[in-house]
């Protein structure tokens, strides 16, 4: 299952171009990945009670096209694959057919002190509701 989220780009985050300054694209992801864990019953105060953390330890990220002032964009969300400490996520951001940003992004599973540990019980099946096909 493919998650999806709806931003709308302000004034506030476009460069001198007036374009969407590339690191907000990773805060539209975020956002987006943050509203999917929430979709699945594992909001950020979910895995703050369950002692965990998701940490980004790599990301991928390619810009193909800009976006603008007002522009409504979705952000699609799906996991890739999950292992005992860590995950693989697909993002894309679109304006309607067009692709403008991909990113794949590896998070890793910490304690709340940072130190890696497996993924709380039941976290595992319900990321694997938005696995993909890599």
């Amino acid at each position: 299952m493919v998650h999806r989220t709806s931003v709308t780009v302000r004034w506030s985050e476009l460069d001198p171009y007036q374009h969407v300054n590339h690191a907000v694209y990773l805060t539209y992801f975020e956002q987006a990945r943050i509203e999917a864990l929430a979709a699945i019953g594992f909001s950020m105060a979910d895995l703050e009670r369950a002692g965990c953390q998701i940490v980004v330890s790599e990301a991928a990220v390619k810009f193909l096209a800009s976006a603008g002032d007002g522009e409504v964009l979705d952000v699609e969300t799906e996991v890739l694959t999950v292992r005992r400490a860590s995950t693989t996520w697909r993002q894309r951001i679109i304006r309607g057919d067009a692709t403008l940003v991909t990113m794949e992004l590896t998070g890793a599973i910490t304690d709340l002190a940072g130190k890696p540990r497996r993924l709380p019980a039941g976290f595992a099946e319900a990321l694997a509701s938005m696995e993909g096909v890599p």
